[in-house]
């Protein structure tokens, strides 16, 4: 078979079946990388590693552009590349589809609206976690800021009631924050 498609179906078999982030598809990436393929030593694959810790992006693109460049040069890092996302975005455009045919089942209302408190109690778990970890860290002593307290508070009020974009609320909130900074240092 040709390189680029080796390169191409072998990272896209990796996207199909990496869940979890990407941490948990490093074995998946080093079983194909290393011992099915043979594109790399382990020692090479411990500096892809490396490599990838230090470079911004997902791991599994950062690895599959890594890999295709050294086998087969730009158009390897190009087919290794495209075949990690192919994947997620076939099953992408599949759930939209089906999602857009079927909302108006219960069924799938009951489905988003699970996945949606999921996804919120995902991230209060994160923030509980960190914070926690930077109040063993720091110790238990903090200052509230009531500027950023109010100004959450507000921010959360006017999207839910006034469906104004997050984005616009989140410029606004952090050019108050910038103004009051900056007037409050101002005057000291």
């Amino acid at each position: 078979m040709n390189t680029l498609l080796q390169l191409f179906f072998g990272f896209a078999r990796i996207g199909a079946i990496s869940f979890g982030g990407g941490h948990a598809s490093i074995p998946i990436v080093q079983r194909e990388v290393v011992e099915v393929q043979g594109w790399l030593s382990y020692e090479e694959f411990g500096n892809l590693l490396a490599m990838d810790e230090l470079t911004p992006g997902p791991i599994l693109i950062n690895s599959a552009t890594f890999v295709g460049s050294r086998i087969a040069g730009i158009p390897g890092a190009i087919a290794a590349s495209l075949g990690s996302i192919a994947p997620a975005c076939v099953i992408t455009m599949l759930l939209i589809f089906l999602l857009h045919k079927y909302r108006k089942l219960d069924i799938i209302n009951e489905v988003l609206f699970a996945v949606r408190c999921m996804a919120v109690g995902l991230i209060l778990v994160t923030i509980l976690r960190m914070a926690g970890t930077i109040f063993l860290m720091n110790g238990i002593s903090f200052q509230i800021d009531y500027l950023l307290l109010f100004m959450t508070a507000a921010a959360c009020v006017v999207i839910y009631k006034w469906q104004v974009s997050p984005l616009l609320v989140m410029v606004v909130c952090g050019a108050l924050e910038v103004a009051v900074s900056y007037l409050t240092q101002m005057f000291h």
